[in-house]
């Protein structure tokens, strides 16, 4: 509901981030599948709100524990186009890993 107002031309300025509530503040993380089934999700909602080529255009960020141990697991999925860092990017060796990850 937070897009019905948005226009398509505005899409290319828009990021959605996706963090599953239980993940907040616990350090519990999705698995691969079930971050990468929820933003397949989001981008069929997307094609159902504008088109194909918006829901292909739009960029998508998974948020919810990312760590430098999991960074490239999630960075590997087709769908999920980013990651939003929270905890991790409080220390700094955390967080060079993380710009650096492979």
């Amino acid at each position: 509901s937070g897009l019905q107002t948005v226009k398509k031309s505005s899409l290319k300025n828009l990021y959605i981030a996706y963090e599953p509530i239980w993940a907040i503040g616990t350090g519990k993380t999705a698995t691969i599948d079930d971050a990468t089934h929820v933003h397949q999700i989001i981008r069929k909602t997307l094609t159902r709100m504008f088109d194909d080529q918006a829901a292909t255009e739009m960029r998508i960020l998974y948020g919810g524990s990312v760590k430098p141990d999991n960074i490239s697991s999630f960075m590997q999925e087709e769908d999920i186009d980013g990651v939003l860092i929270g905890g991790a990017s409080l220390k700094a060796s955390s967080f060079i890993n993380l710009i650096h990850y492979k």
